[in-house]
């Protein structure tokens, strides 16, 4: 019986929060458009943003244990993919645009909110739209903003690392943005329930993962990648060996100091 109050009431927050969402989306950031200049619009919406994935974060009860640093100047930020809840994890540290795959934006309210908040969507084996997709990355690497992408194109249950689109990381070197390659690691109770993977519906996940005490994750900053004489494939190559031995638990020394 407690269980399924403490359920209930997580309902409860999560249709409020996602309320919220319509009304900042629709109402609140074409305010700030008007009474703003653009770049300080930017800074405010994403104030906003990071505020309402914190609220996200404190409905589904996030334990994140983050180590290493956030960059310093803007990034094209890389990660390994598990779940949907990868975007509250990181969102919430960082301002960031985020590359999603196109069919989040018909996901019930979350593909409206993430398409108001300025979500990048990429359809897949489309070259076309994928080059479109990189010019607007191109764009926003060169406005200051942070791209978060997952250049897996699908999620895993966070035992392996597939291989990483190399397309991803042109946008970072024709600009000379900084590469951040960030390991996600859920673990506990969540590192069985929290992969997003194969069918699975978007609501009945969210409402399994609310019926959690908890969710336990480990973020994990990695160093940078430097991108001084490398192309899209040593540098798409790297960034996966650096999340991969991360999530391996093996040492990154080695790795570290052969990249110079």
């Amino acid at each position: 019986m407690k269980l399924k109050i403490r359920l209930l009431y997580k309902l409860f927050l999560i249709t409020l929060l996602f309320t919220n969402g319509v009304i900042i989306a629709v109402g609140v950031f074409p305010a700030i458009n008007v009474l703003f200049v653009a770049s300080k619009a930017r800074v405010q919406r994403d104030l906003i943003k990071k505020q309402w994935l914190k609220w996200f974060s404190a409905i589904v009860n996030l334990h994140i244990i983050k180590d290493g640093e956030l960059p310093e100047q803007p990034a094209i930020v890389v990660s390994n993919h598990i779940s949907w809840l990868d975007i509250i994890v990181i969102g919430q540290y960082l301002p960031a645009y985020f590359v999603a795959k196109s069919d989040i934006s018909s996901w019930p309210v979350i593909g409206f909110l993430s398409r108001q908040a300025g979500t990048i969507f990429i359809r897949r084996g489309d070259k076309k739209h994928i080059l479109a997709t990189a010019e607007k990355m191109v764009w926003l690497l060169k406005q200051n903003s942070n791209i978060i992408a997952f250049p897996e194109g699908t999620t895993t249950k966070g035992d392996e690392v597939l291989g990483f689109h190399a397309s991803l990381f042109q946008p970072a070197l024709l600009t000379k943005s900084t590469i951040q390659p960030i390991a996600i690691q859920y673990q506990g109770m969540a590192k069985e329930h929290a992969p997003f993977v194969g069918d699975d519906a978007f609501v009945p996940h969210l409402i399994k993962m609310l019926a959690l005490e908890k969710i336990e994750v480990q973020l994990s900053f990695l160093p940078v990648v430097n991108t001084s004489g490398k192309n899209r494939h040593s540098v798409s190559h790297e960034t996966r060996e650096l999340i991969l031995a991360q999530i391996a638990n093996d040492p990154l020394m080695d790795i570290i100091e052969n990249r110079a």
